[in-house]
């Protein structure tokens, strides 16, 4: 058994050396992040008043009047994920990303899978941040 230990803490300093592949990791995860929530955006301006008819009728977002609410998440789905494939702001670009999913968890599709992985992804990015393959990383050695 203290081989295979052994053996194990071996492998697990080897990954650790290889700091790319955390970076790729989270790059990859920008990157399905973005493009989920990047497509969410362009289709709700193909079709604004049904848009605005969801979010006044199926969704119910409650406190904002149905306009702003769409008008906000179709901001938030068009700017974030290109803050986050850049790998620019990621941590904000996530976090909002994960405010508005956990809203859509909370008040309109609980049993909604697809929300639980998206809000561990960006929770993912939040707790990382962008990684190797970032503005943000870059703009940090710089200092």
């Amino acid at each position: 058994m203290t081989a295979l230990l052994t053996a194990y803490n071996q492998f697990e300093t080897r990954l650790l050396g290889l700091g790319w592949l955390k970076g790729l990791s989270l790059l990859a995860i920008r990157i399905y992040l973005a493009q989920f929530f990047f497509f969410a955006g362009l289709t709700k301006i193909q079709s604004w008043s049904t848009t605005v008819a969801l979010f006044a009728d199926e969704y119910k977002v409650p406190v904002l009047p149905p306009e702003l609410a769409a008008a906000m998440a179709t901001t938030a789905e068009l700017s974030l994920p290109v803050l986050l494939v850049l790998g620019l702001l990621s941590r904000f670009a996530a976090a909002g990303l994960f405010v508005m999913t956990l809203v859509v968890t909370l008040f309109v599709y609980p049993d909604y899978a697809e929300n639980y992985f998206l809000l561990l992804l960006s929770f993912a990015i939040v707790a990382n941040g962008g990684g190797l393959f970032s503005v943000d990383h870059w703009l940090g050695r710089k200092r």
